[in-house]
């Protein structure tokens, strides 16, 4: 990926260096595991983890030459032990190397997501507080519904975010975390298959059940599938963000810094950028989790078609989220939430959205349905796109709404408390019995 979305701590766990780290851990625990059951005496493993090392420049010189980056590493390591590097790497073939260390890195970078996730959340819990009671219209199909509150719709996020990371914990601890050392075609023909239980716990890892002669892409797909899916969550913040910046709306407003220009051409511009950004980052994270679906299917026991993809999509999966992640966590926390305009949004056309307030009213005085739907929308549409448009003036001036309802009981249709008297309940269903912001 490029630098520009890359962090630090990912490019960290990406670089050349920390795959041949790992690639040697997992060489050492195989070792180690091979000694405990006897095959390889434990002066020997003691030499190797003393002495093992590797250079990348000369890994890659041997590559040149022999065009296989697992023997051009192994050559590289042996060159540093000496004879005690007949003991590395028996009875494995190049995918247990490979594919065990892939579960590593993908953990690794999975954790920095969770933290990122963890980190977001918090930022949108303690949002979700300060507007629970921020009042401002709700939409559907892009135009005006009913009041809602601004937490609520944190809240909504919030509880769809929370269960990704659930489903993300899972996949990350349960399906990807998985160790093989097998051998060729998976048989265990040349390798104790007490090894692989051996040597995947000292990795942290759980031992396969079984391999081919690679560990089953489903697994890479479900964490790639996971990730778009957190990208998409995102991507439906920062769409919701777009919207509502809109100068015709402008009820809320990426940060916008000191020194920052909207605009070569035009001085007075404050863009959502970094939200069409996150949108952008969006689809390239779900092409990666079709691209990891295809995967699956390889020839037979294995080929490596899978390989040149992975080479690109899961480093480049893990960087792009961890970084909308962080984008999104700045976003949302110094975004610019103005309530006046949203209260001047939401009362447009004289309160036309308090429609099914005063339907309902009329419903209870004895009128059928259809008779108070007809009385309603004549007054709501004699307002609607008006300049001077007035539902509330008109119901009050309506004779036949005025035959079933006093001004007091209109008036008490237009108030928005009304529609905040179970933010409480729905708080409480997502969150538990809480009073202050929690940390997830």
């Amino acid at each position: 990926m490029i630098e520009r979305y890359t962090r630090p701590e990912l490019a960290e766990i990406w670089s050349e260096e920390n795959k041949y780290k790992v690639w040697l851990q997992v060489e050492i625990a195989a070792t180690e595991a091979l000694s405990e059951l006897g095959k390889v005496p434990k002066e020997a493993v003691k030499r190797i983890k003393e002495k093992a090392s590797f250079n990348v420049k000369r890994i890659n010189e041997i590559d040149k030459e022999v065009h296989h980056d697992v023997i051009a590493f192994l050559t590289c390591v042996n060159e540093s032990i000496g004879s005690e590097s007949r003991f590395l790497h028996l009875g494995m073939t190049s995918s247990d190397l490979v594919d065990t260390s892939l579960s590593i890195l993908l953990k690794q970078a999975g954790e920095k997501i969770f933290e990122g996730l963890n980190i977001f959340l918090n930022t949108l819990n303690s949002k979700a507080f300060e507007h629970k009671n921020t009042i401002c219209i709700g939409r559907t199909h892009g135009v005006h519904a009913e009041p809602t509150t601004f937490g609520l719709k944190i809240l909504a996020i919030w509880e769809e975010l929370e269960r990704a990371k659930k489903r993300f914990k899972y996949v990350m601890e349960e399906e990807l975390c998985i160790g093989m050392f097998s051998g060729a075609v998976g048989t265990y023909s040349n390798i104790d298959p007490r090894v692989e239980e051996i040597a995947s716990k000292k990795l942290g890892l759980n031992p396969a059940k079984i391999t081919t002669q690679v560990i089953s892409r489903d697994r890479h797909a479900l964490y790639l599938s996971e990730l778009a899916l957190i990208a998409t969550i995102i991507e439906k913040i920062a769409t919701e963000i777009r919207h509502l910046q809109r100068t015709e709306v402008l009820e809320v407003e990426e940060p916008f810094y000191a020194n920052q220009k909207g605009s070569s051409a035009m001085p007075h511009k404050r863009n959502p950028w970094r939200s069409e950004n996150l949108c952008g980052l969006a689809r390239l994270v779900r092409s990666y989790s079709l691209a990891s679906m295809e995967n699956i299917p390889l020839w037979h026991e294995r080929d490596i078609s899978h390989s040149s993809v992975e080479r690109v999509i899961l480093p480049d999966a893990t960087i792009l989220v961890d970084f909308m992640l962080a984008r999104i966590n700045e976003i949302i926390s110094g975004l610019n939430i103005y309530p006046e305009n949203m209260k001047e949004n939401m009362n447009k056309f004289g309160g036309v959205v308090f429609s099914q307030t005063v339907l309902i009213r009329l419903v209870d005085t004895g009128l059928s349905r259809e008779e108070a739907y007809k009385l309603v929308q004549k007054n709501a549409h004699a307002a609607w796109n008006k300049r001077d448009g007035d539902f509330k003036k008109n119901l009050l001036s309506d004779k036949d709404v005025l035959k079933h309802l006093s001004e007091k009981e209109i008036e008490d249709c237009f108030n928005p408390k009304n529609h905040l008297k179970h933010i409480d309940t729905v708080f409480s269903k997502v969150l538990g019995k809480i009073k202050e912001p929690v940390s997830c």
